[in-house]
């Protein structure tokens, strides 16, 4: 059993507790952050002094080389190293003899993990921030291929007024701006280094905390020793952004779902992202977009989890912060699995303009529209919103829609409708007539679409 600790004990750990305390099947995910910082910290204890510069060289060639094995696949995890920690040491005194003994000088592993981890998120925030961006992209382009694309916009999954697809989509293009957003957030606020914060309470080496923040991209180094190495807030707001990202797609995916179905015809799913029945020959599922919906909970989980993990420790470290890990990797690749799959579920849709413009007709989400069209033309709103009520009810007796109606049947139930009453209940008018209020000056486009998208994604 390779451990960091041992001196003081009389005999081994119990297999059964060595087994339950170790953590490298997992946190070697974490390999390459704890060879980077390690490098870091043996630059830094030979700028000040604490180790000769030939013992410096000779370390970071050693943990060079455990870098490159591992990545050759010629050097594997095992389970005689209880962590990851002990894993990289243990193959470095292997390689550089007492040497390797050194680099733990001036550090603990309990600032080692916290950086470890804080340099695995801050990376991982980047690769997902990336991925977002992808994804906006994908929909800022059905975006500007669907500005005269109609359809009806719901409330209480109710037809309520017509919209644009462009107009529909700028929705979800706003919330996933707002995830970039979140996520740049938190990156910027866990960007301070806790490496040389020691157990808790510091060292008495005369370590450089400011350099080895530096060298490893940090901002600067924590202030306080038993936060450093006891905060896990960056965990809990990184994966509570990731949480709302989930929710975006699971919202989104809801509706991909109903438009898929039989009754809407809104959208065809490419067969890519699509499964068959093994008994039923003519169905087509949205198991892609199920599987996002689904999955948003595991991503819940991971929040709630380090949440309740948390909730009941004191200062500074505790052994329970190891279950930060599991979940925090699952949902990180959870969510990026997700977007990814996503991002190409809708940039293959079909969509079914006809019937989507159709259906907005069908649902009379234009009424608001003739009752506007009264009062313009004096009608007070009250009574004009029971005059078009009557004509509502009139359509659905007949099964027609309002554009369907004659004149004479309008002028049946108001004399103050006349010709134009056509143009003002089109789907067109009805939506630029929003567009125009929404944004002076730009009708015909949709405000979701205009310069200020286009600036966001080249950032």
């Amino acid at each position: 059993m390779a451990q960091l600790w041992g001196g003081r004990f009389t005999k081994e750990t119990d297999k059964l507790v060595y087994n339950f305390n170790a953590s490298l099947s997992f946190d070697s995910k974490l390999y390459k952050q704890d060879i980077t910082g390690s490098m870091a910290h043996a630059s830094m204890l030979a700028k000040q002094g604490i180790i000769e510069e030939q013992e410096k060289e000779e370390i970071l060639k050693g943990l060079k080389s455990i870098l490159e094995d591992i990545e050759n696949k010629k050097l594997e995890f095992t389970e005689e190293y209880e962590d990851i920690h002990s894993f990289v040491e243990a193959n470095l005194i292997d390689r550089c003899g007492d040497v390797g003994k050194k680099l733990h000088t001036g550090r603990s592993r309990n600032d080692q993990v916290a950086l470890d981890m804080k340099m695995y998120v801050r990376d991982e925030i980047g690769e997902i921030d990336l991925l977002l961006k992808e994804l906006l992209t994908s929909i800022y382009k059905i975006m500007s291929e669907n500005v005269h694309t109609y359809m009806p916009g719901f409330t209480h999954l109710q037809k309520a007024q017509p919209v644009t697809l462009a107009h529909h989509f700028g929705a979800y293009f706003e919330m996933f701006k707002r995830d970039r957003s979140r996520l740049a957030d938190a990156k910027k606020r866990l960007n301070l280094c806790p490496l040389g914060s020691g157990a808790l309470a510091g060292t008495t080496y005369p370590l450089d905390r400011a350099y080895t923040a530096e060298v490893l991209g940090f901002d600067g180094p924590t202030l306080n020793s038993m936060d450093s190495v006891a905060d896990r807030d960056y965990l809990i707001e990184t994966l509570s952004a990731l949480s709302t990202v989930m929710m975006h797609l699971s919202r989104f995916c809801e509706e991909i779902i109903m438009w898929n179905s039989n009754e809407y015809r809104f959208v065809e799913i490419d067969d890519g992202y699509s499964t068959g029945s093994s008994i039923m020959p003519q169905k087509k599922n949205p198991d892609i977009a199920e599987l996002v919906r689904g999955k948003t909970g595991r991503v819940y989980g991971a929040l709630m989890s380090i949440l309740t993990t948390m909730k009941g420790i004191p200062l500074a470290y505790n052994k329970d912060m190891q279950e930060d890990k599991e979940f925090t990797f699952d949902a990180i690749d959870t969510v990026k699995g997700c977007i990814a799959l996503f991002n190409g579920m809708i940039s293959t849709m079909v969509f079914n303009k006809d019937n989507m413009e159709k259906s907005a007709k069908n649902g009379f989400t234009n009424a608001t529209d003739a009752a506007d069209y009264l009062v313009n033309n004096g009608v007070p709103f009250r009574d004009a919103h029971g005059i078009v009520g009557r004509l509502v009810l009139h359509c659905i007796d007949k099964g027609i829609s309002l554009d369907e109606m004659s004149l004479e049947e309008y002028q049946e139930i108001s004399p103050v409708f006349k010709e134009d009453i056509y143009d003002a209940i089109s789907m067109k008018t009805c939506v630029e007539k929003r567009m125009t209020t929404r944004s002076p000056g730009s009708r015909g486009t949709d405000k979701s679409i205009g310069t200020t998208g286009k600036r966001y994604l080249e950032i």
